[in-house]
């Protein structure tokens, strides 16, 4: 793990390369605390931040291919590269390092672009073809590891985050009114968009490769991908083959996960995604193994009775990082600084936190157990999706939407708990029963009321705003042949997962604590394999994952194994008061006059919402989500411009 930043173009004069290099690679010291390399070539610049995971004595980058054409640095890791490595001796290329790093320059000059589709691993990767003169990017399948892009001052700009960017580009950071409305709605701009002007994404699964002419092309090379609906022939027998020949690719792709030449340690959440980890790494591996939680002292948060149930049975080194509201308060700005766009929850802060006891304790890498939810249908949006579509076809059923009680258990004010509620908030978008987002259409209707926050001359930019034919634009035309439950998968999969809980909640969480963390359920081969599986074997009736279940029978005790899903969640808009009393940068961010000035919010729309919170009372989930957005929102104006804001028709700049 580490961070990468570099330019191509010919408007940065030879003099100033390593200069400008440095400026923003300084700003990824939380990626790579081990150091800084350099590589300049003419019209071209790459610069590495290292945290050393792997060959900690000769893995330095950039790094050359033998002859010294080839340069490459790269953020992350090749889970795969010793059996690259040993296939590639046998073709007869020679070694300089044992690094995962070496196997990609050696890859490319074998197979050119199609280096990518050898990878086993969660990787961005910047790589100069300096024989040809042409740069190729290219991102992880997953889109575990960020890398981003702008165009300025005559060049192309890449980093592993924004600031890097905005280092070598004083004045261009500007939020993006489009892009801050899919946050808003979305929870994270689809990619390519960010919340940053003239900034993009590379999306995950894609490359792109610069050529000396300036010819620019952008491919996919991998992405989700589930048989036709009408296509029922399955490879397996039975569903406990199937279960078997999983656990089998669980254990394969732990083992690869596990190498390092540090301690590698694990999270456990007390679900069965991370227990199962955990004990695929005690039973199936000689590793020891040290776990790490966080505990809440709110009860509806809480999941410690379930880690210490998995920490007793398998007898870990175990630690439990308390975590209050206060806390959670107090490290918002920081966390926000580095999640670089705004959220709708506070979720991804104790997470950081917990990095930083996983970094005290001495690790740098951690095994989770994110992904298994989006490839084997644990979310309730799932079982949602599945009971609406049941009551859809006799809509005026009173039977029907009373399965939607069986959900939610977790909560404290369940949306399901009254029966008008639940008729209410499930039956929003059932027209859109037929288009490929009709699972989604609740959450996001709920989450996009922050938009009314929003300042008339904003909203007025964001009025064609679409979330629904946004999001449809850029599916695939297949996708209307899967089944319901794959169409859905698949929507979360590109919405959700890359944008933010692989990024706010993975990537720079932990990142920000200089830890790696790794997800055995989103290795490329596991995700292949799971979505080859008939729907009923994941969703079964309205029990989730249960060929994941029957996969992990034996290794989990009881409890765990048969445990409803409970979503990841923490305190939200409660955390930002004492007393009633706001935080001291909450009552600046919310303060109407600096909000009137900024030109993003309305002041009067936002100050009601403020009070509400203040007061305790902001208790629903659009209330709670438009308060930690707008605040998240106001903290990013903050970090990058102190002063001067002004709103602009191109966006709103922040510098």
């Amino acid at each position: 793990m580490c961070g990468l930043a570099g330019y191509l173009g010919s408007g940065i004069a030879a003099q100033d390369a390593r200069a400008v290099l440095a400026s923003m690679i300084t700003t990824l010291a939380h990626r790579g605390p081990d150091g800084y390399g350099f590589h300049v070539d003419e019209g071209v610049g790459l610069a590495h931040a290292r945290l050393a995971i792997i060959d900690l004595a000769s893995g330095a980058q950039p790094m050359a291919s033998p002859d010294a054409r080839v340069w490459t640095v790269f953020n992350g890791e090749i889970f795969n590269f010793i059996e690259l490595r040993a296939r590639l001796e046998a073709q007869g290329h020679v070694f300089h390092t044992r690094s995962d790093t070496e196997v990609i320059v050696h890859l490319y000059q074998r197979h050119g672009d199609a280096f990518v589709d050898h990878l086993n691993g969660q990787f961005s990767i910047a790589l100069w073809d300096g024989a040809r003169r042409r740069l190729v990017l290219a991102r992880d399948r997953l889109g575990i590891r960020p890398l981003y892009y702008t165009r300025a001052r005559g060049a192309l700009w890449f980093a592993s985050e924004v600031k890097a960017l905005f280092a070598a580009l004083p004045g261009h950071a500007r939020l993006d009114p489009m892009g801050l409305a899919q946050a808003l709605t979305l929870w994270a701009p689809m990619d390519p968009d960010t919340v940053w002007h003239g900034v993009s994404t590379l999306p995950p699964g894609h490359m792109l490769a610069v050529e000396a002419d300036g010819r620019e092309r952008l491919h996919r090379y991998w992405d989700w991908s589930f048989p036709d609906a009408c296509d029922t022939a399955r490879p397996w027998r039975d569903i406990d083959q199937a279960a078997g020949e999983l656990r089998e690719r669980l254990v394969d792709a732990v083992r690869l996960q596990l190498r390092a030449d540090v301690p590698v340690g694990a999270y456990l959440s007390g679900g069965l995604d991370s227990s199962g980890i955990a004990a695929l790494v005690r039973t199936a591996t000689s590793t020891p193994l040290r776990t790490f939680s966080v505990a809440f002292a709110q009860r509806e948060f809480d999941e410690s009775p379930h880690q210490q149930a998995m920490v007793r049975h398998l007898g870990t080194d175990h630690t439990t990082l308390q975590v209050a509201a206060g806390d959670i308060g107090q490290a918002f700005p920081r966390f926000i600084a580095h999640a670089e766009t705004p959220v709708l929850r506070t979720a991804g802060v104790p997470l950081m936190l917990l990095a930083d006891e996983v970094r005290r304790q001495g690790y740098r890498v951690v095994l989770t157990g994110e992904g298994a939810d989006e490839v084997f249908a644990g979310y309730d949006l799932f079982k949602e999706a599945k009971v609406r579509r049941f009551w859809a076809r006799q809509p005026h059923s009173g039977v029907r939407p009373r399965l939607l009680g069986r959900l939610y258990g977790y909560l404290a004010t369940s949306p399901a708990s009254s029966p008008a509620f639940a008729a209410e908030f499930f039956g929003q978008g059932m027209q859109h029963i037929d288009r490929p987002v009709f699972a989604h259409v609740p959450r996001w209707t709920t989450s996009a009321r922050a938009l009314r926050f929003l300042a008339p001359d904003l909203r007025a930019a964001v009025a064609g705003f679409d979330p629904l034919a946004l999001v449809e634009s850029r599916l695939p035309a297949r996708v209307m042949r899967w089944a319901p439950l794959a169409r859905d998968q698949y929507v979360e999969a590109k919405t959700l997962l890359a944008g933010y809980l692989l990024a706010s909640q993975g990537d720079r969480a932990a990142m920000a604590a200089s830890i790696e963390g790794r997800y055995p359920f989103l290795d490329h081969t596991l995700v292949e394999f799971a979505n080859r599986l008939p729907p009923q074997w994941k969703l079964h009736g309205l029990s989730e994952k249960h060929v994941l279940r029957k996969a992990l029978a034996g290794l989990l005790p009881a409890d765990i194994l048969r445990r409803t899903k409970q979503p990841y969640r923490a305190p939200d808009s409660d955390c930002f008061f004492v007393d009633g009393q706001p935080l001291d940068y909450v009552a600046e961010a919310f303060d109407p006059d600096a909000i009137r000035a900024d030109g993003m919010f309305d002041a009067a729309a936002v100050s009601r919402l403020y009070a509400k919170a203040r007061a305790g009372k902001a208790a629903s989930f659009a209330d709670n989500q438009a308060f930690v957005g707008i605040l998240s929102a106001r903290l990013l104006q903050g970090i990058h411009a102190p002063a001067g804001r002004r709103h602009e028709a191109a966006g709103i700049a922040l510098a």
